[in-house]
């Protein structure tokens, strides 16, 4: 009898990530898959590691506006330590872990929008302040981003549109 065991295709032989299918439930993952995936992110939240912990700490003091970050966010079929869903930006500390599989999750997450920052855990238990300060500029400037998008590129209102007879 033989054993199976997982193994991660290379990054060039699926191109594409999956397609988005509907909101709330991501991309075509089974119901079975999906609930196993949010009970970790309920586990990764009850007991988060000391990186976790003190990047959320530094977070919550940090002036973020309206927007928030919320811990172990499930995003498709991946886990981001922290995320803002309105400015589809997320965090991920990483404590090390397969190369193959972090490179097509980020591959995922930022072919669907997402902008994905990641620190190594040493960085952010030796100088958390400056990751929040990164966390906090790449907030500010998707914001930018968006703000720039809505903004009609005609002409202003205030512009006069003619000259007077």
């Amino acid at each position: 009898m033989t054993k199976k065991t997982l193994t991660v295709r290379p990054l060039d032989e699926r191109a594409d990530p999956p397609e988005l299918e509907k909101r709330g439930r991501g991309w075509a993952i089974s119901d079975q898959r999906l609930d196993k995936i949010h009970d970790q992110a309920r586990r990764n939240r009850m007991e988060p590691t000391e990186a976790q912990r003190l990047l959320g700490e530094k977070l919550n003091e940090a002036n973020l506006g309206k927007f928030k970050l919320t811990r172990q966010q499930v995003i498709g079929s991946a886990i981001v330590d922290f995320a803002c869903n309105p400015l589809k930006v997320a965090v991920s500390i990483d404590e090390g872990g397969d190369p193959a599989v972090t490179a097509r999750r980020d591959k995922s997450l930022e072919a669907v929008g997402v902008h994905l920052l990641r620190f190594a855990a040493e960085r952010v238990l030796e100088d958390p302040d400056a990751v929040v300060a990164e966390v906090v500029a790449a907030m500010k400037a998707r914001y930018n981003d968006r703000s720039r998008a809505r903004k009609p590129s005609g002409p202003s209102r205030s512009a006069p549109r003619g000259g007077y007879r």
